[in-house]
């Protein structure tokens, strides 16, 4: 679709929350999420394609609301982020356009596997992979703009652990749409 037609964009939410996963997506669909909290909902599917990168970028320039991410606690879910905030390496001509760079991590952040008790079963040890990707993104001018995402990240490679969103759900199904989100919203918890 050319976003460019797309006009009269108007809108009651108070903010867009970005999601990388499809199935958090899909669960914060079927429960309704945005009636309880007036909000725009997006997906890429995972990595972030031109059409999702535009859409966001002229809703949040029309609408003038915060723009909220919900991302896997890892090295990718970061990095999926970054690509959003300052593009890709790809299409770096044109990144300008494609950018939206005053995004705000919501979750899944390191520090919020303890404080929600995620299980141990639900946590996954980083690879060394991982870890050589973490340590990269401490480099980047993104994460070092804001010491609470460098702080987060360093937790991250300290316990050497990583979680998916989906881990939220071994409380429960809807979990994620009814304690954990509203907490972090009405807590005003995002970075």
């Amino acid at each position: 679709p050319n976003i460019s037609k797309v006009s009269n964009i108007a809108s009651d939410a108070l903010f867009i929350l970005l999601v990388e996963k499809d199935a958090a997506f899909m669960r914060l669909a079927e429960d309704r999420f945005y009636n309880d909290y007036p909000s725009i909902i997006i997906t890429a599917k995972g990595q972030p394609d031109v059409a999702t990168r535009l859409f966001l970028r002229q809703l949040k320039l029309t609408l003038k609301i915060p723009v909220l991410a919900l991302v896997d606690s890892d090295p990718y879910g970061l990095k999926i982020l970054s690509v959003y905030m300052k593009g890709s390496m790809n299409m770096s001509y044109d990144s300008s356009n494609l950018t939206t760079p005053d995004i705000k991590w919501l979750g899944v952040r390191p520090s919020d596997l303890d404080r929600f008790n995620i299980p141990a079963q639900c946590r996954l040890a980083m690879t060394d992979e991982d870890l050589k990707t973490g340590r990269k993104l401490l480099e980047e001018a993104f994460i070092k703009a804001n010491p609470e995402w460098v702080a987060e990240l360093e937790l991250m490679l300290k316990k050497k652990e990583k979680a998916e969103i989906q881990a939220l759900s071994s409380f429960g199904f809807q979990y994620l749409s009814q304690v954990y989100l509203p907490l972090k919203l009405q807590e005003g918890d995002w970075i």
